[in-house]
């Protein structure tokens, strides 16, 4: 039976080590409860990090923690103090951590922590494959492990794997600052299925793949090789339902049963009925924003100060990293704003800050949640934000306001609550004014509608809809290897190939026989092609046709003089046995001076692109440009084009990075089909890679042999990976 297994820096239970016994308390925080129905539902294994340095195991609890874990359904990765240092404190919260939140500014490039990511990520891949399996589904969690869905596939080629990132993926000028950006890249493509909390996110990392990689990206879809990886976004949900009735039971209590931290907030409700309380929840970290929320607020205060004492910020910052400089400087900065800020404003009666360091068990949190009139989250920057959901899901009477940054990924589904720039304190003064004074029913009538969608797409479902869409991605790719050139398929074309008295090739030339090169000019045949070539041709009963797109003046130079029969540009001309190349088609030349111009202007916008004149055809090549600019210029040319020629008899081929304009009669498939209408062959075999060959594909019989280059939607019968199997094939025919 296949196993789902789950990846992650930290295990979902946290260690104690306590009088030489072992204990293992299962974590309350957002992946443990968000990946539960996962890992509790049918075989499931939890690879991570114990929490504990191989230094604070003692050697004689070593196993003892193997079995504690092993009933928790989890396995230990074991780390070192140095290396918990180097990967964990070092390239992850001082290297990607901030690049990903756009601060440069603490973003850090050692080596020598880089190196040991990777050594922690290689021991992370081997936890799993020592434990999986061929069928089995493995699900990699988070910026910590970037590496490991690559390391995993190297080994094990055909497993699905799936990988969320629960932070943001900055945009392409921000992420190709880091020095490893190509290694990480493809750390990640080793996914089936790459999940974002956001499609900005995902925009982001596309863009990223398209410019740094040169991959082929076709909507979410990256085409590397012989695979196909799926980029989507899955927002992350709460366990709406635990929220839910906490709240409910804690409506219900009695005085005598609410806590010490509720009853000061009775207190106080009670000595100032009127007054609002402002709740903000954070990780004390500088991408929460914490100490511009401050800021914000004596800016509030002294906007509109009729405020003072009607209003009380409860600020609860929760410990976080508290061993990286950067968070012991911002831990001294926010100590000394409250007290300023307390310093100044406060009255005999009032202090405008509640101001709590510590991380509060999930009854207090109820506590405050229920008991908070405005739940304020302004975060610089955030991958999404759970702590506004939570909010939304304990406000049973439906009453309470939500303001939200909309740098928080949850500002994507919460159109309801009231978003914010939190750079903009003008417009925070005025959003916490309308907050403190919109009606019940405007209150009502915007958590209804949050709470419905909360409610409806919760962590179990954010879950089970990324595991049904890594299985769709499986499926799919089962799909393809159907359609793989498999040696069992070759060997039975090859049998038919040596049954046959009378054979025909097509080959088409660029992305097929030889690779693209950025100067089309330089892609020129190689001696080992020529010789391919020759013992192709020379074998009684073959015949051999090159199919391009190529001009007759390249073609007449590179294949002429080896007497290669020939059809070049898109069927307009054909040659046989080294004769000058004659018409096959009648096609007409004067549309070229109208579209001249138009590709000539696309030029110039355009830099790395230029104009390739065939003589019946005018191509648009931008191979050299940046790949995103160039893709839009194309659908914009594409656009500009098909409104020109919508009267005229000539059409538009988009091609492998070329834009082709030419007369609409002639293409690959007409072409062909004439030179078999010429004569009977009992063999027929075809191979191309872009679009243009799709015509061919189409056109030829029932019984041809077609073959695309590449992994992509295609009329041919079978696909191979790439150029280098191309010939490896051909060879096979060759006594």
């Amino acid at each position: 039976m296949h196993k789902t297994i789950i990846i992650s820096n930290r295990l979902p239970v946290q260690l104690q080590i306590s009088n030489g016994s072992i204990e293992a308390i299962p974590s309350v925080g957002g992946l443990a409860t968000g990946m539960k129905s996962v890992h509790t539902s049918g075989e499931s294994l939890w690879i991570g990090w114990s929490g504990l340095t191989d230094e604070e195991i003692p050697e004689e609890l070593s196993k003892e923690i193997d079995v504690v874990l092993k009933q928790h359904g989890a396995a230990k990765v074991n780390l070192s103090q140095e290396e918990v240092n180097g990967f964990y404190f070092g390239f992850s919260n001082r290297t990607i951590w901030p690049l990903f939140h756009y601060f440069l500014q603490y973003a850090e490039f050692e080596l020598e922590n880089w190196e040991t990511y990777k050594k922690v990520n290689q021991k992370f891949a081997d936890a799993i494959l020592e434990s999986a399996g061929e069928d089995d589904t493995i699900w990699i969690h988070d910026y910590q492990l970037m590496l490991v869905p690559k390391m995993v596939r190297d080994k094990r080629p055909k497993i699905a794997i799936g990988f969320f990132l629960h932070i943001p993926f900055p945009s392409y000028e921000i992420f190709r600052i880091m020095p490893w950006r190509e290694e990480v890249l493809e750390g990640l493509l080793g996914s089936n299925l790459i999940g974002f909390h956001t499609y900005d996110y995902e925009r982001h990392f596309l863009s990223s793949v398209r410019r740094l990689l040169g991959k082929e990206v076709s909507f979410n879809n990256i085409f590397d090789d012989n695979r196909v990886i799926k980029v989507d976004s899955f927002p992350m949900g709460i366990d709406y339902d635990k929220f839910h009735e906490a709240a409910k039971i804690h409506n219900q209590n009695t005085t005598e049963e609410h806590s010490d931290l509720q009853r000061r907030l009775d207190s106080h409700k009670e000595s100032s009925p009127d007054a609002k309380l402002i709740l903000s929840i954070d990780r004390l970290d500088y991408s929460k924003g914490i100490a511009k929320r401050l800021h914000a607020f004596k800016y509030f205060l002294d906007k509109y100060p009729e405020y003072k004492e009607k209003v009380r910020l409860i600020i609860l910052a929760v410990p976080s990293r508290s061993n990286v400089p950067q968070y012991q400087l911002l831990k001294r900065e926010i100590d000394e704003l409250v007290g300023r800020i307390n310093g100044e404003l406060s009255t005999v009666s009032w202090t405008p800050i509640w101001y709590f360091y510590r991380s509060l068990p999930f009854e207090n949190l109820i506590d405050l949640y229920t008991s908070s009139d405005i739940a304020w989250l302004t975060p610089i920057r955030d991958g999404m934000n759970l702590v506004a959901k939570e909010y939304i899901a304990t406000r049973i009477d439906k009453s309470g306001v939500l303001i939200l940054s909309e740098m928080a990924g949850s500002a994507n589904e919460m159109n309801e609550s009231l978003l914010i720039n939190p750079n903009n304190f003008e417009q925070i003064a005025d959003t916490l004014y309308k907050a403190i004074n919109m009606p019940f029913e405007e209150q009502k009538s915007r958590n209804t509608q949050l709470q419905k969608r909360l409610a409806r797409y919760n962590v179990e479902k954010w879950a089970n809809d990324f595991m049904s869409s890594l299985q769709q991605q499986k499926n799919l790719e089962v799909g393809n290897i159907s359609k793989r050139l498999t040696p069992t398929i070759l060997k039975k074309i090859l049998q038919d190939y040596k049954k046959a008295e009378n054979r025909i090739f097509f080959l088409d030339y660029d992305g097929t026989l030889t690779g693209f090169k950025n100067d089309p000019q330089k892609a020129s045949p190689d001696e080992e092609l020529y010789e391919l070539l020759d013992a192709l041709k020379d074998i009684p009963g073959n015949e051999i046709y090159l199919i391009s797109g190529r001009d007759k003046g390249t073609f007449t130079k590179w294949f002429l003089p080896k007497k290669y029969n020939m059809i070049v540009e898109h069927g307009v001309w054909h040659s046989t046995n080294g004769e000058e190349f004659k018409m096959l088609e009648k096609v007409k030349r004067d549309w070229m001076d109208n579209i001249r111009p138009v590709l000539e202007s696309f030029v110039d916008r355009t830099p790395g692109s230029f104009v390739e004149e065939k003589n019946y055809s005018l191509a648009w090549h931008y191979r050299n440009t940046d790949p995103d600019f160039g893709a839009q210029r194309a659908n914009e040319l594409n656009t500009v084009l098909t409104s020109l020629i919508a009267n005229d008899d000539i059409s538009v081929l988009n091609g492998n990075k070329v834009m082709e304009v030419k007369s609409s009669n002639v293409n690959k498939g007409r072409a062909a089909m004439r030179i078999l209408s010429q004569a009977h062959y009992d063999f027929i075999f075809a191979i191309g890679d872009d679009w243009t060959d799709e015509f061919m594909f189409n056109e030829l019989p029932e019984e041809a042999t077609t073959i695309k280059v590449g992994l992509q939607n295609t009329q041919a019968k079978f696909f191979i990976e790439s150029v280098g199997g191309v010939r490896e094939i051909l060879r096979k025919f060759i006594p």
